[in-house]
């Protein structure tokens, strides 16, 4: 086996991988955009449930799981939603970006 130089193998691998341009990040941005909004949809159905079914037990260990089993799945809902949102605009904004004059250039210099 012959191996390559390693300035031959990143210099092939940087060519063969075409780059990505605005369309790649519109659509990005809106895939983003879209699975916060349905993230966002069941943040809002979990809250409505436990609002209408608050988890109630005798026994006060039970009573503990409970509250933090709520919180987990409430907080995760939540997180998940402001995650896919900030990502959508971060894209949003590398969108906006790559519309402008001298942006490949940009992109080229290290």
């Amino acid at each position: 086996m012959s191996e390559r130089p390693a300035s031959e193998s990143t210099s092939s691998a940087s060519t063969s991988r075409p780059r990505k341009g605005p369309l790649s990040f519109l659509s990005g941005s809106l895939t983003s955009f879209g699975l916060g909004w349905l993230a966002l949809q069941l943040a809002q159905r979990i809250v409505g449930y436990y609002a209408e079914h608050p988890p109630h037990y005798d026994v006060r260990f039970a009573q503990s799981i409970a509250v933090f089993m709520k919180t987990l799945f409430v907080g995760m809902s939540f997180l998940a939603t402001f995650t896919f949102a900030f990502v959508g605009i971060g894209l949003f904004l590398t969108f906006v970006r790559s519309l402008l004059p001298g942006w490949s250039e940009a992109e080229q210099t290290p």
